[in-house]
């Protein structure tokens, strides 16, 4: 390895050397940098595959800018372009800094005690520690470290020390694929007797940097530099800011430049826009009709590229919170593609553009992987409505689920759950004031189905389940209230006309309570199958799903549907003899992700070995629940939901997944860079447990988590079903509610739940 930048300290060298092993062991580094399979002629300017520019490397984990950062994206995203934002130093001196105020993405206000100074940025009065006020030697010399500057982001790896790289020092070390400075406040620098020219000249005179693209939102500026590039193979790039910001040196808004490309062309090759420039949403953050820059652009000559694109940010709905499925819209829309995409989370697009790009609705799919539905599609509808199933059969499900309750009248219907509150307007009703606590079924009060009768609940209005609320992330609200409830019997009818479903599954709960107040839960699911033939068709298989060992062997002697045992609490492993047991009633199980790959403070601690032990005794292992929003998953998956079912596919080798977002997982079975052996790329490899953890430093470091226990014969066997007795049920006053109690009437203990986000998400948006 090359010697480290002269400003950094030698603990700096010596944790970029740690970084590197670390990050090498994360991402196992392989021949292969794309697909070779032939596939339509791209819509961009060249006809070739969009570029990946990582903008500060992979800042989306890392510190902006730093070499981790950097090093990072380079191995998740061999092909990426490095960008660096160049600011410069009160000697002159280019650095990689994501921003001229030094003061949110590094420690510079805890190593100097002087006060922020006050500049007018582009004619705007800004306040903070300013790069033009600190030498190079100064920076160095007094430690000033990079720090993540977004603060939704994790701090966790700030200890690593990362110094702040020149931009020589930046190519050198890193000697990426692709280089690209961007250049956003020259007329600043101007003001302050510094030139971001004389800089570039200097960077241009020595033999070991190249520059393969230069940006600025200043037309004069790169303007001035024309010269300098006209016969190098440096590509000047105009970067568009907000549609009603001014260009200071035409005076003219970014829009009204939008409209008179043919003038950019006399001084760029290509443009920079944001993305609402190409696909805006409404205030509701909705997808309008696109724009025809991309295409006014390429009749002029100029290549595109996209910007604004962050993983762990709240970007339209219609992506469902999945933000493969937003490249793809910029990539592979049929109509145009831009010419390359600006990410903090490179390894994203880069999967987007090689491996599901041009795939097409009958692509083969090259994964063995199960795909069962959570509700239905209620991640876009209100669960277990009509259209919330309607959706999980479009968007490519294999087995639709019916988690079945009782109505008042003996109804077997379909409910997430039994407490009404959480899934409709019961609340807002006539029946408000039928709230009451029942210890036996949940803690807290509720409004239960039991307590309605199907007339009832079927007027009532859905609601759409938001489970990271708490972050400000709502699902689909313009349909939050669609669609209509179904009875299991409306729900069979309607799967068995799905051609395209293998089978469903009907999950069933709290039957021992159900059975002692009279609901005959088990003879009602079915009744409602031998009329809907499931019982003697071979179609669509039948899987019956329960956390109590008796119900499943009610159905084992009386049918041959397949029995799924559900483990209803995180576990760290199971005995043989429990597995004995499982299987005297199961052919498969239901384990949480955190039974896979257990969290320590929302990063990736190891590895199990559930999965392997219960498919050794040929258990399939079906894993729950999959959701797109980026605080559902730990921060080793880069805020992608299709890096967490990578991983969990290919590094954990799961039967199914249980989803609340069928299509992102359906879409993950086709993607044509599985079954390449050693010639998969590297962002598809699966995250390797812990590699991220391991960068945390002390000081960072969370406390140990308690081993999660393991599965014990007691946890599993349960004595048979009483007969079904006619028996009101009881009730206590609202707040006297004891620990809910496990079929066996061992008291359970409430997993805790690790959200991957810091706290108060919304800050985040103030600073993009």
């Amino acid at each position: 390895m090359r010697h480290f930048p002269a400003m950094g300290s030698l603990r700096g060298i010596s944790v970029a050397v740690f970084v590197v092993q670390a990050l090498l062991a994360s991402v196992a580094l392989v021949s292969a940098q794309g697909s070779t399979t032939a596939r339509p002629r791209w819509q961009t300017l060249s006809g070739d595959a969009p570029f990946v520019v990582a903008r500060g490397g992979f800042s989306g984990i890392l510190a902006d800018s730093s070499f981790g950062a950097y090093s990072l994206a380079l191995l998740t995203a061999p092909g990426a372009i490095l960008w660096c934002d160049v600011q410069l130093t009160k000697d002159g001196a280019g650095i990689c800094f994501p921003d001229l105020k030094l003061d949110n993405n590094s420690n510079i206000a805890a190593v100097f005690n002087d006060k922020p100074k006050t500049y007018l940025v582009n004619g705007v009065s800004t306040k903070g520690l300013f790069s033009i006020d600190y030498t190079l030697k100064a920076l160095g010399n007094n430690n000033v470290f990079l720090s993540q500057g977004v603060y939704s982001r994790t701090n966790k790896f700030d200890g690593q020390n990362y110094p702040i790289m020149t931009v020589q020092d930046t190519y050198t070390q890193l000697n990426p694929p692709g280089f690209w400075l961007n250049i956003q406040h020259d007329a600043f620098y101007a003001q302050h007797n510094l030139s971001m020219r004389s800089f570039l000249l200097s960077v241009t005179r020595n033999a070991a940097v190249t520059i393969d693209y230069v940006s600025s939102p200043e037309v004069a500026f790169l303007k001035s530099i024309d010269p300098i590039f006209r016969r190098k193979a440096t590509k000047i790039v105009f970067r568009f800011l907000g549609q009603e910001d001014v260009e200071p040196s035409t005076n003219q808004t970014y829009d009204a430049l939008s409209k008179n490309l043919t003038f950019i062309k006399t001084f760029a090759s290509g443009i920079i826009v944001p993305k609402s420039y190409i696909w805006p949403v409404d205030g509701s953050l909705y997808l309008q009709p696109s724009k025809t820059i991309v295409l006014d652009a390429h009749k002029e000559g100029l290549e595109v590229f996209a910007s604004e694109f962050y993983n762990d940010v709240p970007f339209s709905f219609n992506y469902s919170y999945d933000p493969v499925a937003e490249y793809l819209q910029f990539v592979d829309n049929g109509n145009f593609s831009v010419d390359g995409v600006i990410s903090d989370f490179p390894i994203t697009p880069s999967a987007a553009i090689d491996c599901y790009a041009h795939l097409g609705k009958n692509a083969t799919k090259q994964a063995n992987l199960l795909v069962i539905s959570n509700n239905g599609a209620s991640g876009d509808y209100p669960g277990c409505t009509d259209m919330a199933y309607t959706k999980a059969i479009q968007d490519g499900v294999d087995v639709l689920d019916c988690p079945v309750q009782m109505t008042k009248d003996g109804t077997p219907i379909c409910l997430g759950t039994v407490n009404l509150i959480d899934s409709s307007s019961v609340t807002q009703s006539p029946f408000s004031d039928l709230t009451t606590t029942i210890p036996e079924i949940m803690q807290g009060s509720g409004i239960f189905t039991f307590n309605l009768s199907w007339s009832d609940i079927k007027n009532l209005t859905p609601v759409i389940s938001s489970p990271q609320s708490q972050y400000k992330l709502f699902r689909n609200p313009k349909f939050k209230n669609a669609g209509k409830f179904l009875t299991l019997s409306e729900f069979l009818s309607m799967a068995k006309n799905a051609t395209s479903l293998h089978g469903v599954l009907i999950s069933i709960e709290n039957v021992l309570f159900l059975t002692e107040q009279g609901f005959g839960v088990t003879d009602a699911v079915l009744n409602d199958l031998s009329k809907a033939g499931y019982d003697k068709q071979t179609a669509q298989k039948v899987m019956i799903q329960s956390s109590n060992s008796a119900v499943l062997m009610k159905f084992k002697g009386k049918t041959n549907y397949q029995l799924v045992y559900k483990v209803d609490e995180d576990i760290g492993g199971a005995q043989s003899s429990t597995i004995d047991d499982i299987k005297r009633f199961a052919s498969a199980v239901v384990v949480s992700k955190d039974s896979v790959f257990p969290e320590d403070s929302a990063f990736l601690a190891g590895k199990t070995d559930v999965v392997q032990r219960l498919q050794a005794a040929n258990l399939s292992v079906f894993v729950q629940t999959f959701s797109n929003e980026f605080t559902a998953q730990a921060w080793d998956f880069f805020s992608d939901a299709t890096v967490e079912i990578n991983t969990f596919y290919g590094g954990a080798g799961i039967n199914g997944i249980i989803t609340d977002f069928p299509k992102t997982s359906d879409r993950y079975r086709k993607n044509r860079c599985l079954r390449r052996g050693d010639k998969t790329p590297n962002y598809m490899i699966p995250v390797e447990p812990g590699s991220l953890l391991q960068l945390v430093t002390t000081e960072y470091l969370p406390p140990a988590e308690a081993p999660k226990p393991y599965l014990t014969e007691a946890d599993v066997v349960e004595p048979p079903l009483p007969p079904v007795a006619v028996k009101s049920p009881t009730s206590t006053p609202s707040g006297t509610a004891s620990a809910p109690r496990s079929p066996n009437g061992q008291p359970k203990v409430a997993a805790s739940v690790i959200i991957p986000l810091m706290a108060v998400l919304l800050a985040v948006y103030l600073l993009f």
